[in-house]
């Protein structure tokens, strides 16, 4: 399995938001993270970094 877990970027901490997804679309102001189960999350956030290997998705929130 390929999926990874995402994690917000706050106040120098990680914060998992969402385990498992399978898919990550930018829509409008921030990202939508869909799991495997069919789960939907949307935050506003961007994409601050991906490790691949250790299958983590790293979100930063976005300022308004």
């Amino acid at each position: 399995m390929c999926e990874a877990n995402a994690y917000l970027i706050e106040d120098n901490d990680n914060k998992l938001i969402m385990e498992a997804v399978d898919t990550v679309e930018p829509e409008g102001d921030g990202i939508r993270l869909v799991n495997i189960f069919g789960d939907q999350k949307f935050i506003k956030a961007s994409v601050y970094s991906l490790s691949l290997v250790d299958h983590k998705i790293f979100l930063k929130p976005r300022n308004c």
